[in-house]
């Protein structure tokens, strides 16, 4: 094939190449890279532009006209109120369910469990925002049911989101309660179990069952639909369970 003939289909190519929006919960930042990855072997020519942020407040923008195409959600809460707008194309089906966990980047006797963060050493406990993510919800679910609220309100900072939670618990605070799958980025690996971090118990707070949604906005964009079922495909569940999630 000349020269000439490989420009023409490349730029037919280029011409032809689709662009998806996806609104993505914080907490899937480290999971969503290798996914766009696997993504784009099958589909090179197609653009995945991604926007992280907290659920309530990605959910917010949607319904403020925001085009994307898909929403992966921390929740099924905010992805269901999409669908019940006529926002969604889909009924909101579970993709990942997640997990909480306490992290402190200095060792501490975390065999004590959840009773650590009453010791008077840890004077700033980081959490997400429970009004507007899903990880802070349950965080807070988790402190109503073991009565230990109160005893450490005047402890606690919020973040926006779960990715800025873990931000503040590296450089602000002395322990944070992040999404389990952010032990599994790159800069977090050192980080040792009943050391550094303790999953905490699942029986303390409501499964996050954390749900996907194809928006309105892709109604005529058939990659956006190629997208959203690859991320429902036994090749998607395989990352997701790499960074810490359960999948069913």
């Amino acid at each position: 094939m000349s020269k000439i003939a490989l420009l023409l289909m490349f730029s037919f190519l280029t011409l032809i190449a689709g662009e998806i929006k996806v609104a993505v919960a914080a907490n899937v930042s480290y999971a969503i890279e290798p996914l766009k990855e696997i993504f784009a072997k099958s589909h090179p020519h197609t653009k995945v532009t991604i926007l992280l942020g907290s659920s309530g407040k990605l959910t917010a923008q949607i319904s403020n006209g925001a085009p994307f195409d898909l929403f992966l959600s921390a929740n099924m809460k905010y992805p269901r109120a999409l669908y019940t707008k006529q926002l969604a194309m889909t009924k909101p089906v579970v993709y990942a369910e997640g997990a909480l966990a306490m992290l402190s980047t200095k060792a501490r006797d975390f065999k004590k469990g959840l009773s650590l963060i009453t010791d008077t050493k840890v004077k700033r406990i980081a959490i997400a925002n429970p009004k507007t993510a899903p990880y802070g919800e349950a965080t807070m679910e988790v402190f109503n049911k073991t009565g230990l609220f109160y005893l450490i309100k005047p402890k606690l900072i919020y973040a926006e989101s779960i990715a800025q939670t873990v931000q503040y618990t590296m450089v602000a605070a002395d322990i944070g309660f992040i999404a389990a799958a952010s032990l599994h980025s790159n800069k977090m690996k050192h980080f040792k179990k009943d050391q550094h971090y303790h999953l905490v118990d699942t029986a303390l707070y409501t499964p996050i069952e954390q749900g996907i949604v194809l928006l309105s906005h892709a109604r005529d964009n058939s990659e956006a639909r190629t997208f959203y079922d690859f991320i429902l495909s036994d090749s998607a569940k395989s990352v997701f369970e790499k960074y810490g999630y359960l999948v069913r």
